[in-house]
């Protein structure tokens, strides 16, 4: 769910800039010493996850598991996935240094909202916890596409039917992820509970 160099406007880029500087901020407050190898694995787990993408338009779809890391990090799922997408920009030219602020938002607001939402309910029964962890993987994916396409439309209104085809097209990503994530936390619920919020 990248959005390439070129395509935003100034003011969009900017914003997107402010809002994942803040983020990542509030991310890095929040980190425990404890907490610093899953910020890592998790960051891993995003950058591997959303290497194998397909483009559309000036976007691309592929898992993200954004979901599953604001799940598991909340607030310090911007600084884990602004690293990822660093490395992606520089290493792959994936999405860009540009758009790195409003990558990093259309990714990680999403998932910290995600946790907010529903780590609440991992803590209760098991359908509870496979609804909460299906509807994470679900909704961050769900999100992080309509913020596309409103940074797409505060560029351009003809940019509606190009936000309308990138979030349909991650219809099939959403069910996916939604899947990954509840046998995930289910697992993690199994094995680590303690890595749970």
């Amino acid at each position: 769910m990248h959005i390439s160099e070129g395509v935003l406007s100034g003011p969009v880029l900017i914003s997107g800039g402010v809002l994942a500087a803040v983020g990542t901020v509030i991310g890095l407050k929040k980190i425990d010493y404890d907490q610093l190898a899953r910020v890592g694995i998790l960051s891993a787990t995003f950058f591997v996850a959303s290497l194998v993408h397909v483009p559309i338009g000036p976007s691309n779809i592929h898992l993200i598991m954004n979901g599953l890391v604001g799940l598991l990090l909340g607030w310090a799922a911007f600084p884990a996935i602004m690293v990822a997408l660093l490395l992606q920009g520089v290493f792959f030219q994936f999405g860009g240094l540009t758009t790195l602020g409003v990558n990093t938002t259309i990714m990680a607001l999403p998932a910290v909202l995600c946790y907010y939402l529903f780590a609440p309910l991992l803590h209760k029964d098991r359908k509870f916890l496979l609804l909460a962890g299906f509807s994470c993987g679900f909704f961050a994916v769900l999100i992080g596409g309509v913020i596309v396409g409103l940074a797409l439309m505060f560029t351009e209104e003809n940019f509606f039917a190009v936000a309308v085809l990138v979030v349909s097209a991650h219809i099939p990503v959403m069910i996916i992820e939604g899947i990954v994530t509840a046998f995930s936390v289910a697992f993690l619920k199994k094995v680590q509970p303690a890595m749970l919020p």
